[in-house]
């Protein structure tokens, strides 16, 4: 299925066509001037705000496509959380399709309007239980014939035909999900509890099932190498702790191309896959390289958020940061910004709480961290911080950020180049 989208002519068109190799990366020569001038062009519009240098998200995207080798990205909605830059992104060679976390999210995207020709190839990436979600999408032909629904489990072909029985809808697209985790010898599981499906026997048994059920077609397959994609392998800051995870992660990938390539073959004898969806940005060289892959998901490397600090085989752009507007100062050293309680989700940890980055040398306070209401930052230039100036902070996921702001700012050439509306902007909550 074709995955390009259209913007219509009202909607701000971003340009992400990426620049030549070896242009500008004023991130990496001048951390003090880049943000800074992001923080000159947003000058004036209110905090908290979500900004964007479009050079910086340009670079995002070349190196994205560069290590994906011409495999097709599907976007991983969940890491962009934007329309406008959804679209920006799947009109470009190279990227095709969407990974979506929600059934209605997958319907809005899909569904085709006056303004908006809606996304033809719409994978939900996880199952659901919202029947209202399922049954307006089988009430939908268009949409349904565009969004996939993932299932693990035939307990899941239940729910879907308790929202809606299959005389009363179309033919469902759905997808398998397969565990893609790690049982290390010593370490045990290593990964993230997704699919109980892992065995070329157990899938073979679920897509036999699909086959039989009325309302249903086995159209692709999906596996998360969560311990690759979502894990650094610099992460580990202790002697020996890059070559340890390193070790597992090449082990991990080993076991699990020869795990998924039987089980495709049993898949491929049941049904008529249309697509293998495999990875995420961490991995989108090791499933480039895998012929059983055809479609990579990705979207954090847009915005390049620190959880991608610790990788060494590649280093994203800062592309994206929030700016809070301080409005205390109770030390000569402190001064305390309005909100920024955006803590990232996963294990809690120092690493899930945003860095302050601008004014270079700000710290968060241990005792504090990043507040609700307000969120304290020490350090030598806060004598020099007015009340309502701004204080930037980099945040450790890539799309969670759009739930606390309307908008993106793209900022480029020392200027505003577009204002784009986040899901929020648009009144949309899924999750």
């Amino acid at each position: 299925m074709d995955g390009a989208a259209v913007p219509s002519a009202d909607v701000p068109v971003i340009d992400l066509k990426p620049a030549e190799p070896g242009g500008d990366r004023r991130w990496e020569i001048d951390p003090d001037a880049y943000w800074a001038t992001i923080d000159a062009a947003t000058n004036g519009l209110d905090a908290p705000i979500l900004a964007a240098d479009l050079a910086a998200l340009r670079y995002n995207v070349g190196e994205m496509l560069r290590r994906a080798a011409g495999k097709p990205i599907r976007v991983a909605s969940k890491s962009i959380r934007s329309r406008p830059l959804l679209d920006a992104l799947l009109v470009l060679d190279g990227f095709a399709g969407v990974l979506a976390y929600d059934v209605a999210e997958a319907h809005w995207l899909a569904s085709s309007t006056p303004e908006r020709p809606g996304c033809p190839d719409v994978l939900v990436g996880y199952p659901s239980a919202d029947l209202s979600a399922i049954a307006a999408l089988a009430a939908d032909e268009e949409a349904s014939a565009r969004v996939t629904l993932m299932i693990d489990d035939a307990a899941q072909l239940d729910l879907i035909d308790a929202a809606v029985p299959p005389s009363r809808r179309s033919t469902l697209r759905v997808c398998i999900d397969i565990d893609a985790s790690y049982r290390a010898p010593a370490l045990g599981f290593l990964g993230v509890r997704r699919s109980p499906v892992r065995t070329r026997a157990e899938a073979s048994v679920l897509a036999m099932t699909i086959g039989g059920r009325k309302g249903f077609t086995l159209v692709g397959a999906m596996t998360y190498d969560a311990q690759i994609a979502g894990v650094g392998d610099r992460s580990m800051h202790r002697p020996g702790g890059t070559s340890i995870v390193r070790a597992i992660q090449s082990a991990s990938w080993d076991e699990l191309v020869a795990r998924r390539k039987d089980i495709l073959t049993d898949l491929r004898r049941i049904a008529d896959l249309e697509f293998v969806n495999g990875g995420g940005t961490g991995s989108l060289e090791r499933n480039a390289a895998d012929p059983n892959i055809s479609d990579i998901a990705a979207g954090s490397g847009l915005f390049g958020p620190t959880l991608f600090d610790d990788y060494s085989h590649f280093k994203p752009a800062p592309a994206a940061a929030f700016g809070l507007a301080v409005t205390r100062r109770p030390a000569s050293d402190i001064v305390t910004c309005h909100g920024g309680g955006w803590i990232a989700s996963g294990p809690a940890g120092s690493d899930r709480v945003p860095r302050p980055v601008w004014p270079t040398g700000l710290r968060l306070l241990g005792r504090e961290g990043a507040g609700e209401v307000q969120t304290p930052v020490q350090g030598e230039r806060a004598w020099r911080i007015s009340l309502g100036d701004r204080v930037w902070f980099r945040h450790a996921k890539a799309g969670e950020p759009c739930e606390h702001t309307d908008s993106v700012v793209i900022v480029s050439d020392g200027g505003v180049d577009a204002t784009v509306a986040t899901y929020r902007g648009e009144g949309r909550c899924f999750l």
